[in-house]
């Protein structure tokens, strides 16, 4: 597993502290809400100073470059994420539980971070064209592993038709849980 995944996630979603820790997380969650909103290549480092009240060099207090706050941000969010799949996976719940269950963290992760998913979903692309960011690609392939092992327990179990397609049925779960970040507001309509 590329060290990128093994880091400890970072609670970018605490409020500020009075430590260098505290206001390193506090940078992080202004940068997730910059990058999603104004997409990664539009943000600079000086919006992500304004916004957090800073001179843009004291920003390189905490980080060498935009592309390590992406970096931290998107792989803390992705190791804890893939670590409530592996407990799914691990569980001894029963097909469909494990399939609810993991709709149900999909769209936990949207309500809880949705910054993190919108970056991901709008940047991973153009992020992966960096060999620093390779290990988005791997877990793009791990989220299909994860959703075709469950998908295919949920065949083999009788708790979904036998006909089905499971790669048609990946990508529709897939698509309808993960776009929903562009329009599901927890509490809204």
């Amino acid at each position: 597993m590329p060290e990128s995944q093994r880091r400890t996630p970072a609670r970018v979603r605490t409020g500020a502290g009075t430590t260098s820790g505290g206001r390193r997380t506090e940078l992080l969650a202004i940068a997730a809400r910059l990058f999603a909103e104004k997409g990664f290549r539009n943000t600079t480092v000086r919006d992500i100073a304004d916004a957090a009240g800073i001179l843009s060099g004291s920003l390189y207090h905490h980080f060498d470059s935009k592309e390590s706050m992406v970096d931290e941000i998107l792989s803390s969010f992705q190791a804890e994420l893939f670590g409530r799949y592996e407990e799914i996976l691990a569980s001894d719940d029963d097909a469909r539980s494990k399939l609810e269950g993991a709709v149900r963290v999909s769209f936990e992760a949207i309500e809880n971070h949705p910054d993190e998913v919108a970056i991901f979903q709008n940047e991973a692309d153009y992020l992966g064209t960096f060999p620093r960011f390779g290990y988005l690609a791997d877990r793009n392939a791990q989220s299909r592993e994860v959703w075709v092992t469950l998908i295919t327990e949920g065949v083999r179990t009788g708790v979904l038709r036998d006909d089905l397609d499971v790669t048609l049925t990946y990508r529709f779960i897939r698509d309808t849980v993960w776009v929903a970040v562009r329009w599901y507001r927890p509490g809204g309509d």
